[in-house]
């Protein structure tokens, strides 16, 4: 199949410029099952994932902004590829080999995502895909991070797919080398709202950890407790709001839920190339129909529960996000894991491959 050929199957447009000038695409993936997946360069940021309810009725599930220039500004994570580490690493710093290493500091006293210019930040090349022979499309997206960017060692080169499957599946998968011993933690920030607007407070969730790790005053990982007869416990499908404004000390400390949840059958001591695909969680709008089940291969996943939107963004369709609009289910390794030897590890060495895949699988449930 030619270059023109996949082009026509993975619709292609000018964005906007950046500031020095480099145009920024946006790519269209449609499965023709009714899911419709709008990628940009910048970040590699999903921008809408349209898909149907039960009536057949399309609707964007993801919180986004129309324009380059509010991503540009004032974005917070909406639908970024985040790295070179995902989430927060305690004091900007860490050892490795005995080595210190000293991050930007963009979190108060931490490093959040990468630092000041995470890959959310950056410009990814991306090219569609030859379609699959099940019938999916696909683009490719790369973006090298040069030794001590961001105060990161090593060169590392990422590739990330993301795929749909006439299965209405988006898939992603994630590979990352590096000439030079360092830390990697990818992940994609995609905010939720399956019911396309309003609060997702209603939504109903379901979370396959038993364990989650408690927080301090910033954010930073203490040590590992169990879900059982806490709000953090979603191993049964509940309401996200029912319990988001109890007393709790873990959901006053981050103004709602901002928490990592482990993952039951994650091995802790595996490599990431040798983890399998497992339930992450189920998310789930009875008013529409739509379900979204998540599977990865990461030991955890960030549950957030949008705590710091305020109604000042303005997003696509001219909706103003609010507190819990969308709520953003990251799979990932654990927060500040390169100084928690007891967490899985995220060190990549020359000669390794990083690896990862999370699978967002769509679906109708039919009215109560």
């Amino acid at each position: 199949m030619t270059h023109t050929e996949v082009a026509s199957l993975v619709a292609c447009r000018d964005f906007g410029r950046m500031p020095d000038g480099r145009v920024v695409r946006e790519h269209v993936l449609d499965n023709g099952s009714g899911l419709r997946l709008h990628a940009i360069d910048y970040g590699g940021i999903v921008r809408a994932l349209h898909c149907p309810d039960r009536e057949g009725r399309d609707a964007n599930v993801v919180l986004g902004f129309d324009n380059l220039e509010d991503y540009l500004a004032r974005n917070p994570s909406f639908g970024t590829l985040v790295g070179r580490y995902a989430n927060r690493i305690a004091g900007g710093r860490f050892v490795l080999d005995g080595r210190e290493h000293r991050l930007a500091l963009n979190d108060g006293p931490n490093s959040l995502h990468g630092g000041v210019r995470g890959f959310g930040k950056r410009l990814w090349s991306v090219e569609p895909l030859p379609v699959g022979s099940d019938g999916s499309v696909a683009i490719a997206l790369s973006l090298a991070s040069d030794d001590g960017d961001e105060g990161y060692p090593g060169r590392l080169q990422v590739d990330v797919r993301y795929t749909l499957t006439r299965a209405n599946v988006w898939r992603i998968d994630y590979r990352a080398t590096t000439d030079r011993a360092t830390v990697v933690n990818l992940t994609n920030h995609s905010y939720f709202n399956l019911a396309g607007g309003g609060s997702a407070l209603e939504h109903v969730l379901t979370l396959h950890a038993s364990r989650f790790t408690e927080i301090d005053a910033h954010l930073i990982p203490t040590r590992m407790a169990d879900v059982d007869g806490t709000p953090f416990d979603y191993r049964t499908p509940r309401p996200i709001g029912e319990r988001i404004r109890d007393d709790v000390e873990q959901l006053l400390l981050a103004r709602g839920y901002d928490h990592n949840f482990v993952l039951d059958g994650a091995e802790v001591g595996a490599p990431a190339s040798a983890a399998r695909l497992r339930p992450a969680a189920r998310l789930v709008d009875s008013a529409s129909g739509r379900v979204l089940e998540i599977e990865t291969t990461e030991p955890g996943v960030q549950f957030y529960a949008g705590n710091q939107l305020d109604g000042r963004l303005v997003g696509s369709e001219g909706r103003a996000f609010r507190q819990s609009d969308g709520i953003c289910l990251e799979t990932q390794h654990f927060p500040d894991s390169p100084n928690r030897p007891d967490f899985p590890s995220t060190v990549l060495r020359p000669g390794e491959t990083f690896t990862s895949a999370t699978v967002h699988r769509f679906g109708i449930i039919d009215r109560a």
